[in-house]
């Protein structure tokens, strides 16, 4: 499908900008441009309530911002990781989408403010969020939340969390390290392979903002090892066992590097006997579900996301 119109325009008029290229900045530089243009573009719609709050995690606390739906709880809890290549992004980039999809799914959801690299490597990523998404599990009462029904989500490298959360999870339950269970996974367009050779890299590998070497440079701060992104819970692709594991909405962007795994993800997780929707948006591009006031199919993912949550929370009730 051709690309989206609006698309187009937000393309040209980056262009136009003449901005270096992420992958040739320094990663304080570029966290200051993310978050430049997060508050430039996004305007949070009211929630119910919104508070941050601390949750114990391996290397310290762990910033998470709790957001409330109007109404009476307890509600059903999400908790999502912000993506940014585990290297940029925080709770403040990404408040204007948790504001609609809290109010969108009348779910609370618990943004976690994970630890960033390359001053963390991996797993400091990993290990702050299953500890955020234990302690949430562990205090959903306590925040007007059901602990029956959490769910984990999250957007691009976020999405890899997500997916490594609901891993960790199968693994430690089987050794009786864990009783975290979450209900279901939120995988938008997700990081799942530390690799660079498929289709969607080569056909979006510059041009449609996230580029192939912005994926190089965001792997190389992530990783302290190279060998390390075959691991697991670096790239869940390459988990030998994806069975057991929460059912899943996966979502991918046609001209997206990231979209060929992604989709094989999910296929994997079907194969594996987990129930799994994809959909793949034609004619948009990686964060396109982020920039609401600018896409109007972010609204239409917005409102698929909320409707298969409520789903899954319906029949966990």
């Amino acid at each position: 499908m051709p690309l989206d119109q609006q698309v187009r325009r937000l393309l040209d008029q980056l262009q136009s900008l003449r901005a270096p290229a992420l992958c040739t900045l320094e990663p304080q530089l570029a966290r200051a441009g993310m978050a430049a243009a997060s508050a430039a573009l996004s305007v949070a719609e009211p929630v119910g309530a919104k508070f941050d709050a601390r949750a114990p995690g391996p290397a310290g606390e762990i910033p998470v911002r709790v957001y409330q739906p109007r109404g009476i709880g307890p509600w059903p809890v999400l908790v999502y990781y912000h993506g940014g290549g585990w290297v940029l992004g925080d709770i403040a980039t990404h408040d204007a989408f948790c504001c609609a999809l809290t109010n969108a799914a009348g779910c609370i959801l618990v943004s976690v403010d994970y630890r960033l690299a390359p001053e963390h490597k991996y797993p400091a990523a990993v290990d702050d969020a299953f500890a955020a998404a234990e302690w949430v599990g562990r205090h959903a009462a306590s925040l007007a939340g059901d602990p029956a029904r959490v769910a984990v989500g999250g957007d691009s490298a976020g999405a890899n969390l997500a997916a490594v959360v609901a891993l960790k999870a199968r693994d430690q339950r089987a050794r009786d390290e864990s009783d975290l269970r979450p209900v279901f996974q939120v995988l938008i367009y997700p990081i799942t392979d530390h690799g660079f050779d498929t289709p969607s890299y080569r056909e979006n590998a510059e041009g449609y903002m996230l580029t192939r070497d912005d994926m190089r440079w965001f792997w190389r701060h992530y990783l302290a090892r190279e060998e390390d992104g075959r691991q697991p819970y670096a790239s869940p692709l390459r988990a030998a066992d994806l069975s057991d594991l929460p059912p899943a909405l996966v979502i991918t962007a046609e001209y997206d590097p990231l979209r060929d795994e992604g989709e094989a993800y999910a296929q994997r997780l079907c194969e594996a006997g987990v129930p799994v929707t994809l959909t793949r948006y034609d004619g948009m591009i990686h964060g396109f579900v982020r920039r609401l006031e600018v896409f109007d199919r972010a609204k239409t993912a917005v409102d698929e996301i909320a409707a298969a949550m409520n789903r899954v929370f319906a029949r966990a009730a």
